[in-house]
């Protein structure tokens, strides 16, 4: 055998060689040490967990295992009956069922938003692709779930618990249902979606000014599902409370009689729109009161847009001048201001006539609405000469009259220009005139024709309907001002 040949059983089997060719290195015993105490340690620390997830957080993994597989649904709770004065209901709860749709859970379960939303549109009659906005649009950190729609059928009820879709929940509700809606609209209003979706609030009137007395405390019921989401059981953890009733100031006769002669009434002048307030001038109660056009406050859906506005309640919102309904005001601030006695006279001609600056050649004309004759504070009043109060609210040639000024006074001490306090939303508090005003508005500075034009209720003075009866029942009650009021 050559000296390059290679003997393979001297590779494996000469110990020498292998003796030679490895070189042992013995552990010490300090590394045996760090070894055990690594491998112990390690022990420990799963030990340790898993005793923690199996033991201590246990409950918590099963909880949210179980609400994989349970949900806590909200239970509606009646709102309160609104009654007349003579405990009459206005307006009632009616039993129907609610179909709600879990968004969150159908983007974690990866269901198809689309598909489902044509299935659910198909049997709601609705339009699919605003559905599938409205699915889109969900906040879903205020909503845990949307309302795909109220008062659903029975048929429909049946139809979409047939599509066998978990996140499909229907449930019992409450529809508000309003006998008299034309006649009571603007003093109930109505109700709407809430940012929770689940719960129904006030939108308007004595709906959304007492909603918090109104609505109740909702309650809860589980609802236990299997691993495929069909219902096992359910079981009501927590009943609902129901909201409280309001006794209203309104007579609901008289209201309805009201709204019925004012609506005829103006059929046969050929308009629409109009305000009627019943107040009593001895506590502020409000009897009754109606704005034409009114709407229907079972279906509101279809009012939302028009020309008309009979959203809009036009005897606490409307701004309007108050013509010669003013002019008792004017003859008492006249009175205290010793600018007359209820025997002064003067001669209304039918106009009168003052200084044009603009064109000198033709004086400025402000028209009574016929000739008087002669007339004192009492038959100005009872004939309601504008002449006569043109010249005790802004002067005559030599006479001086209230002013501007003095005007604004009184309009405040009764006032005037600022809100009544009535209980129902979206009040307006009018608007008083002002020279300043007007000329940062105008460029023109205050000249005594627009004295005699808010003398007489007319020109920059804006009240709404609430704002002047409230004063015309200081006038009949001896000065007294109380606030308007529902409840």
């Amino acid at each position: 055998m050559s000296k390059n040949e290679l003997n393979v059983e001297d590779l494996v089997f000469n110990e020498d060689r292998r003796e030679s060719d490895y070189l042992e290195l013995p552990l010490s015993k300090q590394t045996f040490w760090l070894m055990g105490c690594a491998i112990f340690l390690f022990v420990i620390i799963a030990f340790g967990r898993s005793a923690y997830l199996n033991v201590i957080r246990a409950s918590f993994y099963q909880d949210r295992s179980l609400a994989n597989l349970h949900r806590e649904l909200e239970l509606p709770a009646p709102r309160g009956i609104i009654r007349d004065r003579f405990g009459k209901p206005l307006v009632e709860n009616k039993n129907s069922f609610s179909a709600f749709l879990q968004v969150g859970e159908l983007l974690r379960n990866h269901k198809d938003i689309d598909l489902v939303a044509e299935k659910i549109s198909e049997i709601l009659n609705q339009d699919a692709d605003d559905l599938k906005n409205f699915i889109n649009q969900a906040n879903l950190e205020k909503r845990g779930a949307i309302a795909l729609a109220r008062n659903i059928s029975r048929s429909q009820t049946i139809d979409l618990v047939g599509l066998n879709i978990p996140e499909i929940e229907i449930s019992s509700d409450y529809v508000r249902e309003y006998p008299d809606p034309q006649a009571f609209s603007h003093i109930l209003g109505y109700i709407g979606e809430s940012e929770t979706a689940r719960e129904l609030e006030g939108q308007s009137g004595i709906e959304a000014e007492y909603n918090a007395v109104l609505r109740g405390v909702a309650g809860r019921m589980l609802v236990y599902r299997d691993a495929k989401g069909k219902i096992l059981d359910k079981k009501i953890a927590e009943p609902p409370t129901t909201g409280s009733d309001l006794i209203t100031t309104v007579d609901g006769e008289l209201q309805k009689f009201f709204y019925d002669r004012m609506k005829s009434s103006l059929a046969m002048l050929g308009r629409d729109s109009g305000v009627g307030i019943a107040l009593n001038p001895q506590n502020g109660e409000v009897l009754a009161l109606v704005s034409l056009p009114s709407f229907d406050n079972n279906n509101v859906s279809k009012y939302l847009s028009g020309r008309s506005q009979p959203l809009f309640n036009r005897a606490i919102s409307g701004q309007y001048t108050p013509g010669s309904t003013i002019k008792p005001l004017v003859a008492l601030a006249a009175l205290r201001e010793k600018i007359v006695d209820p025997a002064f006279q003067v001669l209304s001609t039918g106009s009168i006539e003052i200084p044009n600056p603009y064109d000198p050649e033709n004086p400025s004309r402000f028209l009574d609405w016929k000739a008087h004759g002669w007339v004192n504070l009492h038959s100005a009043l009872a004939r309601s000469s504008n002449v006569y109060f043109y010249q005790i609210g802004g002067g005559f040639e030599r006479f001086k009259g209230l002013g501007i000024e003095r005007l604004h006074e009184y309009w405040e001490k009764f006032l005037l220009g600022q809100k009544t306090g009535i209980d129902l939303p979206a009040e307006s508090s009018g608007s008083l005139p002002d020279p300043e005003e007007k000329e940062a508005r105008t460029g023109q500075i205050w000249r005594i024709g627009d004295t005699y034009n808010v003398s007489i209720g007319q020109g920059d003075l804006l009240l709404t309907p609430i704002q002047l009866l409230s004063f015309i029942a200081s006038v009949a009650n001896g000065g007294k001002i109380y606030r308007p009021h529902f409840v």
